[in-house]
């Protein structure tokens, strides 16, 4: 086979062309009719011309088929050698010049079909001259990806039209296409950073504009540095800088009233869980707070639920033998307990430490049980006179504190498991809440009449019995109490009273006058979390909402 063109079309045309002036010449041209008038000399004349101009025409082709078989056999040889005509022994064939003829090489951009491929005899092929065929011809692609040939007509439906760049633009390619939509999703979601596993984490020392530059933060699931910078100014006290947004579980509000919320210690992925057995999250931006994830626990109204503070685990309890785990990483909820040795009704209580080591319930009879956060396993228990209403962890973990029916304060160091301090709370005769501060240099007691007594701790283990302030703007017993981040405020709530949460300024040991103010109404709040950063407020009530205020004075989330 030659890849030589024989143009056969053109000289069969031709010889068509010749065929057709004689039989016009032998049956009615005007050499017949000049016949018998006597004009043969013309007719001969003029067949002789045409007879010469087809004997050019087809000269000039042959010549021309000619020249092309020699340029194809030039361009053979140069890309194959002697491929079709092998040398015979004694002979020589010489290299061909690539300054006279063809280039050293082409690209074959004929297509991949099968059918115009260039022809491959293996007969006369070694194996070096395979890989060398292979390398000179261009590698067909394995697939071809859809969006690189798909294009959208982003003029047709409404919501696309935002994706213009132009008023007058319509298709664009799939690639483009794609890279406008996460354009569109970036600028609406500016603070999924959380989410993102491909992020670097910052820096020691390096601000959050450095961060976001050299990549921004690694996934918080994934990694323990701080991503909150404090703000170390003072709080003044009287009046409140604050602000109403939008709800935090406005996407989906809980359907029963709302036992827990609390912020992950990024400062944007926040958990909603109540009554109506389902653990949410949510991504707090101020501005639509989107819904990340809802889980339906069937068989357990969440009474209570907590990350652990590495950010890695959710633990759930409520008014049963057992409680459940939500692996944030891998996204699975493991069953835990009943728990070997104990004959526990209710495990709806607990605190977490702050090194996330150790899980602390509320059990029968004045116990409190020990709980490894890793293994999930029994590690020890404590027992104070009186039930056991309300659990602390103060020292970074090492040391708890508890409150009950009793009116005592109890301190435990649970590096020897023993009781180090008992002391009474001062006008308490049950102990129901128990809060300190992230620095452990104060703590906070609530108790069934509403009063709050703030301590300063090392005064208290020293045999000093007064508290620094007891507040008493609340008339019934006390649900919930928090300090915020850097123990400015102190956040009291009651469940049995309508907008029944007081905010307190700490240094002046002083209640906010503003707060709530008359046009906010917080309904019955029965949970409440500030952010890492104390930039937000959220108050989960009876309602099933979750309501989130701006405090103006901190500047991070």
């Amino acid at each position: 086979m030659s890849l030589i063109s024989q143009n056969p079309l053109q000289k069969r045309r031709l010889e068509t062309i010749g065929a057709d002036d004689d039989s016009d010449e032998g049956l009615g041209s005007p050499t017949a009719a000049g016949a018998e008038d006597g004009n043969e000399t013309k007719s001969e004349k003029r067949k002789k011309e045409k007879k010469r101009k087809k004997a050019k025409a087809l000269e000039a082709l042959e010549e021309k088929e000619n020249k092309e078989r020699e340029e194809m056999k030039k361009l053979e040889s140069s890309l194959f050698g002697a491929l079709y005509a092998p040398p015979q022994f004694g002979t020589e064939v010489e290299a061909a010049d690539p300054d006279k003829d063809a280039p050293s090489f082409f690209m074959d951009r004929s297509g991949g079909d099968g059918e115009d491929d260039l022809p491959v005899y293996e007969e006369g092929l070694s194996s070096e001259d395979e890989g060398d065929d292979m390398v000179g011809r261009e590698r067909k692609p394995a697939w071809v990806d859809e969006e690189e040939v798909t294009e959208v007509d982003i003029s047709k439906v409404a919501r696309l039209r935002k994706l213009r760049k132009e008023a007058d633009e319509h298709v664009i390619s799939g690639k483009e296409y794609e890279a406008r939509l996460r354009g569109q999703h970036a600028k609406l979601n500016r603070f999924a950073g959380w989410a993102d596993l491909d992020r670097k984490a910052p820096l020691p020392g390096s601000s959050d504009s450095e961060s976001d530059e050299e990549g921004g933060v690694d996934d918080i699931l994934r990694n323990n540095d701080e991503l909150v910078v404090k703000d170390n100014a003072k709080l003044l006290p009287d009046m409140l800088g604050f602000s109403r947004l939008v709800d935090a579980n406005a996407q989906e509000p809980s359907s029963g009233p709302i036992n827990s919320v609390q912020f992950h210690r990024n400062g944007q992925l926040m958990l909603v869980a109540g009554l109506d057995k389902h653990l949410r999250f949510f991504q707090i931006d101020g501005k639509r707070n989107p819904k990340i994830q809802s889980i339906f626990i069937e068989d357990c109204p969440v009474h209570k639920a907590a990350f652990l503070p590495d950010g890695s685990e959710v633990i759930l309890s409520g008014r049963r033998k057992f409680f459940y785990s939500f692996d944030l990483v891998n996204a699975a909820v493991s069953k835990i307990g009943p728990l070997t040795g104990r004959e526990e009704k209710s495990l709806e209580h607990f605190e977490i430490s702050p090194d996330s080591k150790t899980i602390a319930f509320i059990g029968n009879e004045g116990y409190i049980l020990l709980i490894s956060s890793k293994t999930k396993q029994l590690i020890g228990t404590l027992k104070m006179n009186g039930n056991v209403r309300s659990l602390a962890f103060s020292d970074g973990g090492n040391q708890l504190l508890s409150s009950g029916g009793d009116g005592h304060v109890y301190h435990w160091d649970l590096r020897t498991r023993k009781c180090i301090h008992k002391g009474t709370d001062e006008g308490s005769l049950a102990g129901i809440s128990l809060c300190t501060s992230p620095d452990s240099s104060l703590f906070a007691t609530g108790s069934t009449s509403g009063i709050v007594n703030v301590y300063k701790r090392d005064d208290f283990l020293g045999g000093k019995r007064k508290p620094l302030k007891t507040i008493e703007n609340l008339t019934t017993e006390i649900g919930e109490m928090k300090f915020n981040h850097d123990a400015q405020v102190l956040a009291i709530s009651s469940r049995k009273e309508r907008n029944g949460m007081r905010l307190v300024h700490v240094p002046s040991l002083t209640v906010f006058q503003n707060w709530p103010g008359p046009r906010f109404s917080l309904h019955y709040p029965r949970c409440l979390d500030f952010s890492p950063g104390s930039g937000f407020l959220s108050i989960g009530h009876a309602g099933g909402k979750v309501l989130l205020y701006k405090l103006h004075h901190y500047q991070n989330a």
